[in-house]
């Protein structure tokens, strides 16, 4: 079998916050270091308040951006009558990735029990671009990173993975 060369990709960090700003954002930082040590580029990042409209903008511009492969959404994703980025996300998806929130559950309750069951976790693609949410916790952070989008945003990943999909944008 040929060996694949690993393509770096653009990504973009949104973190979803009423709290958080550069300063603070754990979580953010978190996703950054993972993006740049896979060998990718960290391409924008910035944080939005909890709010449908304000991540819609952010991320739609991002959507039509050909130079934007990936999103990786963090925060508002749990059911506080704040909590709203599933509901900003989905209707903008193309399609959504069903085995993402499974598994970034599954994988969680092995680490927090059945408080996962909190976790609206949603992945979808619009646009070719591919879009992971994620709870605002570093540790969420880390296990969806580490163990889910690390490998789906490798082009050396296989059987397969998103990468041949949002390089063909443009």
């Amino acid at each position: 079998m040929e060996a694949v060369e690993l393509q770096s990709l653009n990504i973009a960090v949104l973190t979803v916050s009423d709290t958080r700003v550069p300063e603070t954002d754990k979580s953010g930082d978190t996703l950054q270091k993972g993006i740049e040590e896979a060998g990718h580029r960290a391409a924008q990042r910035t944080i939005v308040k909890d709010d449908i409209y304000q991540i819609r903008a952010v991320l739609s511009q991002w959507i039509a951006d050909s130079d934007i492969h990936a999103v990786l959404i963090t925060g508002g994703t749990g059911f506080t009558a704040r909590d709203s980025t599933p509901e900003a996300v989905i209707p903008l998806l193309d399609k959504q990735i069903e085995g993402y929130g499974e598994l970034f559950r599954s994988l969680s309750y092995e680490e927090i029990g059945t408080s996962t069951i909190q976790s609206r976790t949603v992945a979808g693609v619009a646009n070719r671009t591919v879009i992971f949410c994620m709870p605002g916790s570093t540790g969420a952070c880390k296990t969806a990173w580490h163990k889910i989008i690390r490998e789906q945003l490798d082009s050396r990943h296989r059987p397969c993975n998103f990468v041949e999909m949002v390089m063909l944008r443009g």
